[in-house]
């Protein structure tokens, strides 16, 4: 049952607990764990690869299984609907018309005395997606990564997610990465394939940049080879917060709500109301909504231990309760969401109006999914083109700009007791 509180209950300590829930006393334990995957795997490449991969995921694969083959991808079209081709490819066109207005420009700017100044962007050489394949199969993932790395023109994508039964790999995901440009797939996951793309194996090529979601082991694998490749970020349980008034649809905000808990029982689902009578419909609803529901046990302990509905006293109380939890997705189902938009300042992506429901931002309406979890929206962004790109100041000095400023070069130099960087001005001045 989802729970209702009012906020003259201690609403805040039940948002951090909500917001903490990955921070469990087990997560050292498989640090280390992760940490003997990073190291094998750094020793001993495709050998520790198979290893872990047999031991965690049961799959025996042999080296050259690794690679998805080119056969394997020809058969996923025939293995997939025609109309889920179809939706692929639209949602291909949505995301990357979207990624494209995201490019950022490189410049130069041409000041007095022949000073030039710039900013110059350039893609990184190799980008390794990570795509989950425990709970569900999502091709869209696979879109939300791969389209920001081609639209930033990395010249290299690969990607890597665990084999099914068989050693199969989702056709629709198959699918999704060839719409997409990825070039290499690899059947592989957990921390063993995060640990062959930060160091490369015989098989598996070494990348700059890893981005995609999974599970614990996963992040952590991610955080602990970050310096030595870059990351997006470090992903939590998805979750929402919806902000509703006496105008929301009460089916329609316990369908968004459960549309986040059946993503995974650690998911959260909160509800901020300033109507009591739409807390018990909505209440009701999930009731409802969750009788034969396919992903039933897990979604009732999602909404069990981390849903929730707190009735507030206004919509400004509901704002900074938002902005306090930072969620992932944030819906404002409100007669007037811009205006309630405007007190908001930390979210991952916001859905405004009863019309604009999160899995419109899950698919295709082109901003990417991948976006900040567990309050990191508070400092964090979404996934996107900047994640596989870097860039490069440019500057150029005349030597008559270098002799305007060498005096004040020289002070700054000597105070901080750096005397070559002051004779590497004064040689080029005084001659």
């Amino acid at each position: 049952m989802l729970r209702i509180i009012t906020q003259q209950a201690d609403v805040r300590s039940e948002l951090q607990r909500i917001c903490d829930r990955t921070q469990d006393e087990q997560v050292l334990h498989k640090e280390a764990t992760v940490r003997e995957v990073l190291q094998a795997v750094k020793r001993q490449g495709d050998k520790a690869v198979l290893h872990y991969t047999a031991e965690f995921d049961h799959q025996i694969l042999k080296p050259e299984e690794l690679k998805v083959t080119g056969s394997e991808l020809d058969a996923a079209y025939q293995q997939v609907s025609k109309d889920l081709l179809q939706a692929i490819r639209l949602a291909c066109q949505k995301i990357e018309a979207f990624h494209r207005q995201r490019v950022p420009k490189s410049w130069v700017q041409f000041g007095d005395d022949q000073v030039v100044l710039g900013k110059r962007y350039t893609p990184v050489d190799r980008a390794g997606l990570y795509i989950p394949g425990g709970r569900a199969c999502y091709p869209s993932t696979v879109l939300m990564n791969a389209i920001p790395a081609k639209v930033a023109g990395v010249p290299r994508v690969v990607m890597v997610t665990p084999a099914r039964g068989g050693k199969m790999v989702n056709p629709a995901v198959l699918v999704a990465a060839q719409e997409a440009g990825v070039q290499e797939i690899y059947r592989v996951g957990g921390a063993q394939a995060i640990a062959a793309l930060a160091y490369g194996t015989e098989t598996i090529p070494k990348v700059n940049v890893i981005t995609g979601p999974g599970n614990i082991y996963v992040t952590l694998a991610k955080k602990l080879v970050y310096g030595t490749v870059g990351i997006d970020s470090l992903a939590g349980p998805s979750e929402v917060l919806v902000i509703a008034d006496e105008t929301a649809n009460p089916a329609y905000v316990a369908a968004d709500l459960l549309a986040q808990a059946e993503h995974d029982p650690m998911a959260a689902a909160i509800l901020l109301t300033t109507d009591a009578g739409l807390a018990r419909k909505v209440q009701m609803a999930v009731e409802r909504q969750l009788v034969d529901h396919p992903r039933r046990i897990d979604t009732e302990k999602a909404i069990a231990h981390y849903g929730l509905i707190v009735v507030v006293e206004s919509l400004e109380a509901a704002a900074e309760l938002a902005n306090e939890f930072a969620p992932e997705h944030l819906e404002l189902e409100v007669a007037d969401p811009w205006a309630l938009m405007n007190q908001i300042r930390h979210a991952g992506a916001i859905f405004l109006g009863s019309s604009t429901p999160e899995a419109v931002g899950d698919y295709l309406a082109g901003p990417n999914h991948t976006l900040p979890t567990s309050g990191a929206a508070r400092y964090a962004s979404a996934l996107g083109v900047e994640t596989f790109l870097k860039h490069s100041s440019i500057i150029q000095y005349s030597q008559t700009a270098l002799e305007k400023v060498a005096s004040a070069i020289d002070i700054l130099a000597t105070t901080e007791g750096l005397p070559s960087h002051a004779d590497s001005v004064k040689l080029r001045v005084e001659d």
